[in-house]
């Protein structure tokens, strides 16, 4: 491990699934770990990393189980839920020989961090948040239940669930193409993946500024080696996490937390989202929660998006804590 912020790489062994870890920083110094979203990979920390390891930090970023040079779990869905994910970064924490570690995190990342810091707060010096607040669990209704009733069949989150079918839609545009209207996408309106096609294979999706086309070949190579149904598979697994957590129902978040999001976000603009997040629900369930940052007109790639923005909103927190 470089400690001039120079990313390497290698492979972890955790509760027998080989997890592929990129770092960077001087070893001995204080663990951030970086938990990225879908449709990514460590890939999307690029930037902080070397920030992080300017800053005196080790960034650890994995490819989480099922992406990337990662291995999948080989039961299927049912070891994605909280549980397992949430063991896998534990031994994880415990591989780098640490007790406690910073924790970044983007998207689904950001869910397996709430969870980390709800079932193992003794392991987590701190939290910053993008994209996704804390969701607290309800007794009432399975979240892809919800969703569904909000959104109907063809929302994302919806579409996710038959296994086969959304792998084929995906196939049958492009991995390149899928990634494109991933990464081009700034509606802030819900995310909509029809039954009946996402469009055409021959669609031009032009990129943002804040993604290359190099950036986006990275992605496209590891998306076509491992496929998508290791990300879909967190989908798939919600309802299950439900099922398994109804001890943890109205448990709050004990941790240091920062939360970041932009405007854009489609995550923040969800049904009832800004109201949780700005007028005192958030807030109820996270006492710890250190500010919220909602960063104008900035998509749900935030740290891709503003990447030196993100990583000094990053360092000034977590350095309280050293």
């Amino acid at each position: 491990m470089a400690s001039d912020g120079v990313i390497t790489h290698r492979s972890v062994e955790v509760n027998g699934v080989r997890l592929h870890v990129a770092e960077a920083g001087p070893a001995g110094a204080p663990v951030v770990l970086l938990l990225h979203g879908f449709p990514e990979l460590w890939y999307t920390w690029r930037h902080q990393m070397p920030a992080l390891a300017a800053a005196g930090y080790r960034a650890v970023a994995p490819d989480m189980p099922g992406y990337g040079d990662s291995e999948a779990p080989s039961a299927g869905p049912d070891q994605y839920t909280a549980l397992h994910i949430v063991g896998d970064h534990v031994a994880l924490i415990d591989s780098l020989g640490q007790e406690q570690v910073f924790v970044v995190a983007h998207d689904w990342g950001a869910i397996t961090a709430w969870s980390l810091c709800q079932f193992r707060p003794d392991r987590v010096k701190a939290l910053v948040a993008l994209s996704v607040p804390f969701t607290p669990r309800s007794p009432a209704v399975k979240p892809v239940d919800a969703v569904r009733a909000l959104y109907g069949d063809d929302f994302y989150i919806c579409s996710f669930q038959d296994p086969g079918a959304i792998e084929a839609e995906f196939k049958r545009l492009g991995t390149e193409l899928v990634l494109r209207k991933f990464f081009a996408d700034r509606s802030a309106s819900p995310l909509f993946i029809p039954k009946s096609g996402w469009g055409s294979p021959d669609d031009e999706v032009p990129l943002p500024s804040w993604i290359t086309d190099e950036d986006v070949k990275y992605y496209t190579t590891q998306f076509d080696k491992s496929g998508f149904t290791g990300g879909f598979n967190y989908y798939r697994a919600l309802n299950k996490t439900w099922e398994l957590t109804s001890p943890w129902t109205g448990a709050e978040i004990m941790v240091p937390t920062k939360f970041i999001v932009g405007d854009l976000d489609l995550t923040y603009n969800i049904a009832g989202a800004k109201d949780f997040i700005n007028k005192g629900g958030f807030k109820k369930f996270v006492p710890l929660l250190d500010g919220v940052v909602i960063m104008k007109d900035v998509g749900h790639f935030i740290n891709e998006e503003k990447p030196e923005e993100i990583s000094a909103l990053i360092i000034s927190f977590i350095k309280k804590f050293n």
